[in-house]
C-alpha cells in the first residue's frame, strides 16, 4: 500500500521549489580561486624557471648520448608543462568572471 501511495504522490504536480541564490554559494569559491591564483602564478613561475635551469645544466653537463637525450626530453617536458599551466591559469582567469556573470543571469523562480 505504501508503494502505491508514494506513486500517487509522485504523480501529483506541485509548484517547483524556489531556486536558491547561487551568488552566496559561488562568491566564496570565486574569492578562494582568485586568492590561490594570486599566490600560485608567481610560485609556479619561480619553480618552473628553477626546474628548467636545473634541467638545462644537466643537459650541458651530460657527456653520454643517453644522458644528453634524457636531459633533453626532460627539458622539453618541463617547458610543455610550464606552458600548459600558464595557459590553463589564463583560461581560468578569463573564465571565472564569465561563469560568475552567467550564473547571475538565471532568474529566481
Amino acid at each position: 500500500m505504501f508503494f502505491l501511495d508514494r506513486l500517487v504522490q509522485l504523480g501529483q504536480t506541485s509548484p517547483p521549489p524556489a531556486q536558491a541564490d547561487l551568488g552566496r554559494v559561488t562568491a566564496p569559491i570565486v574569492n578562494l580561486l582568485e586568492t590561490v591564483f594570486t599566490v600560485a602564478i608567481p610560485l609556479v613561475g619561480a619553480i618552473g624557471a628553477i626546474f628548467c635551469i636545473v634541467l638545462g645544466l644537466k643537459l650541458a653537463k651530460a657527456e653520454e648520448p643517453q644522458d644528453r637525450e634524457k636531459a633533453k626530453q626532460g627539458l622539453k617536458n618541463a617547458i610543455i608543462g610550464f606552458v600548459l599551466i600558464f595557459v590553463l591559469v589564463v583560461v581560468l582567469r578569463i573564465g571565472i568572471p564569465v561563469f560568475s556573470e552567467w550564473l547571475g543571469e538565471f532568474p529566481a523562480q
